[in-house]
């Protein structure tokens, strides 16, 4: 009798009931960073009043979370790909939760600050750790692309009940209520996740290089706060002294991991088409949405005069669309090829953008939420493709390292969306604003932002400040028309070369 020695071909094994129930705990994680990063936005007004911090405090208090998110991301996920996922996934859980309980009783500005930065630690080591899990759970690429969609859905999602959620506690409790809601999604998960997810990380890891991840997080952190910081105190010597520090740092960084037997990061992904298009469309596309929300809320509520929750629900059908978008990703994919299902979503997003050439100071609510709601479906699209094209183009060993790359692109493009855009938005403001009728003192008080102008013209005879709240009105609208036009242009570019650079696959 002989033996048959052809070689069979085995397929990956298919998820099962275990793992995407450890798929549903991965997305609670991932929905309330999420809403942590927007639902304080609507509760500044009440700590404002409450613990009464000044402007600079204010900042640090919105800003410090993401900041120190951003520059810890690439250490997290490569310590995660080495003492493993799970554990650092309850250990950023535990953090958080105990973070929030700090934050929500907070007795003072220096107080609040210091919780929002352990938030940011805490949130560093939840981001790559579930989306690394991810990678490991589901061996199928069909089933791992329908995963990641649903974990870029909660993403969106958290994003869109932020601003309501946050609206809707804020009419009933105490401003510390918004940190409070966070307390028993990470008890749940602290409970459920050492059942559902299996534990996963590098089985020869290498050294952890101490110097690299020094290295990476003043690169990440310098450049992240520079950009931020252009927003609100403009162009100085300051921020650009330190953008360059932190572009130094990130060259020495890079050079470094070419050097090294075991990287943080394998900078030889960027020589691979695909990931390097899937890193530069994350960015982009955050750019966009962050830029639009950037000012468009202001859009809302002080040219349109919209109370904080209505201009949420007007925001929301935007944010739910990019829900719907995560969940198409996979099924594009499939029908059209990677190419496609990658470039067309950037074209819609860019016909999103220059849609708001129709906003005015007259109205138009519903315009600019339909535009909005093209932009989050064509962002929702990107963010899971990409998302799915980095982490699948390492080994499972690597996706924690992979995936941190993926989402430094993500905090980067929105620090840079609001910065830019912003930027050349208060550029035409300050440029077609009328301060002829002010004294130099209100005059500048009034180019400083439009809540600054409008805040002005309280002050001055009724005649003269409805002159200037019209003209302020006026340029705030026509550097909206600049700045979306801007980045549809950008976003028509990249949509352009995602379709010359990558190779029409199937998935």
């Amino acid at each position: 009798m002989t033996r048959d020695t052809t070689p069979t071909r085995t397929s990956p094994a298919r998820a099962g009931v275990r793992e995407w129930a450890g798929l549903g705990v991965l997305a609670m994680a991932v929905l309330l960073i999420a809403v942590d990063a927007t639902v304080l936005d609507v509760a500044v007004p009440f700590i404002s009043e409450s613990l009464r911090p000044t402007s600079s405090q204010l900042l640090w208090i919105i800003d410090v979370y993401s900041f120190v998110l951003a520059g810890l991301l690439v250490t997290m996920g490569t310590l995660g790909d080495r003492i493993g996922r799970r554990r650092l996934l309850l250990l950023g859980a535990a953090g958080f939760g105990a973070a929030s309980v700090l934050a929500a009783f907070s007795t003072g500005p220096g107080m609040l600050i210091a919780a929002r930065v352990l938030q940011g630690v805490a949130g560093a080591t939840l981001m790559p750790a579930t989306l690394a899990s991810i990678r490991s759970m589901f061996c199928d690429t069909r089933q791992r692309m329908t995963a990641i969609g649903i974990w870029g859905a909660m993403w969106g999602g958290g994003a869109a009940v932020g601003p309501v959620l946050g609206g809707w506690l804020l009419e009933y409790f105490w401003w510390g209520s918004v940190f409070l809601v966070n307390v028993p999604i990470m008890l749940l998960l602290l409970a459920t996740a050492p059942q559902v997810i299996p534990e996963s990380r590098d089985p020869q890891p290498g050294r952890f290089d101490l110097v690299s991840a020094g290295l990476s997080i003043p690169a990440v952190l310098a450049v992240v706060y520079a950009i931020k910081e252009l927003t609100t105190d403009g162009p100085s010597w300051r921020l650009a002294v330190l953008g360059v520090l932190g572009v130094v740092a990130g060259w020495v960084f890079v050079r470094r991991q070419r050097t090294l037997d075991d990287p943080l990061i394998d900078v030889r992904l960027f020589r691979v088409p695909s990931f390097s298009t899937a890193i530069v469309a994350n960015a982009l596309s955050v750019f966009a949405l962050a830029g639009v929300l950037f000012f468009g809320s202001q859009f809302i509520q002080l040219v349109l005069g919209y109370r904080p929750l209505p201009t949420g629900l007007l925001m929301l059908p935007g944010t739910l669309a990019s829900v719907v978008g995560s969940l198409l990703a996979a099924p594009l994919a499939r029908w059209w090829g990677v190419r496609l299902a990658l470039g067309v979503p950037l074209m819609a997003t860019a016909l999103g953008a220059v849609s708001m050439v129709g906003l005015s100071t007259d109205g138009r609510a519903v315009l600019y939420a339909a535009a909005f709601t093209l932009i989050g479906l064509g962002a929702g699209v990107a963010l899971t493709l990409t998302s799915a094209m980095v982490v699948e183009a390492v080994e499972p060993e690597r996706a924690g390292a992979a995936s941190a790359v993926s989402e430094t692109s993500y905090e980067l493009g929105g620090a840079a969306g609001v910065a830019v855009l912003g930027s050349v938005l208060m550029a035409v403001f300050r440029g077609r604003l009328d301060t002829a009728a002010l004294a130099d003192g209100d005059a500048q008080a009034a180019r400083e932002t439009l809540g600054g102008a409008i805040a002005t013209a309280e002050r001055l005879d009724p005649g003269v400040g409805a002159d200037l709240v019209r003209s302020a009105h006026e340029a705030f609208v026509t550097g909206i028309h600049v700045a979306a036009t801007a980045t549809a242009v950008l976003l028509l570019v990249t949509a352009i070369l995602a379709m010359i650079l990558l190779r029409p696959t199937r998935r």
